[in-house]
């Protein structure tokens, strides 16, 4: 039997959003894809069914990462900003999966002259749940011109945040149980026009070998069923970092949680930028390593990126495109344009 051929990205410009808070209503992904500095919009993650959001317990914070001044926001900040970190007891979008493909579909239908634009579509679930996601991503491609408006889905199995439910990504046997369910959803997809949805992994922020080698190796034990190539297109590197919290100053030399009790979140920016880089550069190695089982699976780098800096690094640690979380909270989508103006057509290499 055939392998299953896995679509290639090729975002141009490299720069999108992650998926985050700042891309959750339709007039988010609207200005995102009207700014010429992105190539890709990526949705907030969904579900089937929707998420149960309640604004009184989740919320985010942005702080400084040198001194933890923070102000806490329901809503986008206005004014200056000294923050360059955020914290999140966030969990998924209240917004479901259809409503998204519908966003899409609306904006597809606004444009005269569509520019060339990618939109990820970040899905999560039980691994049964996201198979259907397939399904419903490969159903609204047929209906949107694959030439301007080309989709791919976005797993996001790295969520911190929910009680209860541990990152799937930080687990073999639970990965494994996401990719063969993902997979056979492709496969059963397949029409006679070959149109396929590239598919993608977002990973929690990796800390030890033996992290790197679980998903490489559930990786290369999928390809193994695909006639030795691997069906996944992509990685998101990195999710926030979980299990922190951020005190803020309270009353005489006392201290308070910035987030609802327990205080506990998702850390990102400035802090998480190292981090994110290693991810980015131990993964880059390990796919170089086996090339001919996953030579082919790209990097979107995500992870403090604030500025043209942050991008050539996470350029040079081998990612394909850069997301930006934080900074889009912080600057709006101004940020895309910032960062693409300070890259002066010149770009780092990959680094050995």
């Amino acid at each position: 039997m055939a392998p299953i051929k896995p679509p290639a990205l090729d975002i141009s410009p490299p720069l999108l959003n992650s998926a985050n808070p700042w891309a959750t209503t339709l007039e988010d992904l609207q200005d995102l894809y009207s700014c010429e500095s992105t190539g890709a919009v990526t949705t907030r993650t969904s579900l089937l069914s929707g998420f149960d959001h309640d604004d009184s317990k989740h919320q985010y914070v942005f702080f400084n990462g040198a001194d933890h001044d923070s102000v806490t926001y329901i809503s986008s900040p206005s004014g200056p900003i000294p923050q360059n970190a955020s914290l999140n007891s966030l969990g998924y979008s209240p917004v479901r999966l259809d409503e998204y493909l519908d966003m899409v579909k609306t904006i597809a239908h606004e444009q005269e002259s569509p520019q060339r634009k990618w939109f990820i579509i970040s899905v999560t679930g039980t691994p049964e749940e996201v198979a259907i996601s397939y399904t419903h991503i490969l159903a609204a491609q047929r209906s949107l011109p694959l030439s301007s408006f080309p989709l791919a889905m976005e797993i996001n199995l790295s969520c911190p945040n929910i009680p209860g439910k541990p990152p799937p990504a930080y687990s073999g046997p639970a990965l494994a149980q996401y990719l063969t369910a993902v997979f056979g959803a492709v496969k059963r997809g397949d029409d006679v026009h070959g149109l396929r949805i590239a598919v993608g992994l977002k990973t929690p922020p990796y800390t030890h070998a033996g992290q790197y080698d679980m998903l490489i190796s559930a990786l290369v034990g999928l390809a193994s069923t695909n006639s030795g190539v691997c069906p996944v297109s992509f990685l998101t590197a990195t999710n926030t970092l979980g299990s922190c919290v951020v005190l803020e100053p309270h009353a005489e030399d006392g201290f308070e949680l910035a987030l609802p009790e327990p205080g506990i979140g998702g850390l990102a920016g400035a802090p998480l930028h190292p981090l994110a880089l290693g991810n980015v550069t131990v993964l880059s190695r390990m796919l170089d390593d086996h090339r001919a089982e996953l030579g082919h699976v790209q990097i979107i780098g995500v992870g403090g990126v604030a500025d043209a800096a942050g991008y050539k690094r996470m350029r040079a640690a081998g990612a394909v495109a850069v997301g930006v979380g934080t900074a889009l909270g912080l600057k709006g989508v101004g940020i895309f344009e910032e960062i693409y103006g300070g890259i002066d057509g010149k770009m780092d290499e990959k680094i050995d």
